[in-house]
């Protein structure tokens, strides 16, 4: 029965010593250090990450696809639809539609698309980085006004 830490033993071979190469010959590691003699495997530092003997690396062999924009912005959506949960005149900033958990990553900021052609029936006041033309339209249409932030 084990009362405290300091009655917890260590089991034995649970603990080995770290293996000490070329201390010498009689060590049985000694000399090449367990590497042979001469060839590449014996110098220390010639093959790098991904060599692949010879042959042409997987890295290069695959095709590659696409292109990042490291420049580019890169918004969470929100649907016009979502925005009909609020009250009517009620003023829509990005910390709302977090708080509400509409958007859980805004990532570069949010931006307010019109995803199949939704209505909305409330006058709405929103404040957010980005809308598309439709989405604007539509809140516009409501009586409601769209605000750039940012």
């Amino acid at each position: 029965m084990i009362n405290s830490l300091s009655d917890i033993k260590v089991v034995k071979g649970a603990k080995t010593r770290k293996w000490r190469k070329g201390q010498g010959l009689g060590t049985g590691n000694g000399k090449t250090s367990g590497k042979g003699q001469k060839g590449q495997g014996a110098h220390a530092h010639t093959k790098k990450r991904g060599f692949e003997g010879g042959q042409m690396p997987l890295a290069r062999r695959l095709p590659k696809f696409g292109f990042k924009n490291l420049g580019g912005k890169h918004f969470a959506t929100v649907d016009v639809a979502l925005l009909e949960r609020f009250e009517d005149g009620a003023e829509i900033t990005e910390t709302l539609l977090i708080e509400s958990q509409i958007v859980k990553k805004p990532g570069d900021g949010i931006k307010i698309l019109a995803k199949g052609g939704t209505s909305l029936t409330k006058k709405l006041t929103v404040k957010v980085s980005a809308c598309s033309k439709s989405a604007k339209a539509i809140i516009e249409k409501a009586g409601g006004t769209f605000e750039a932030v940012k």
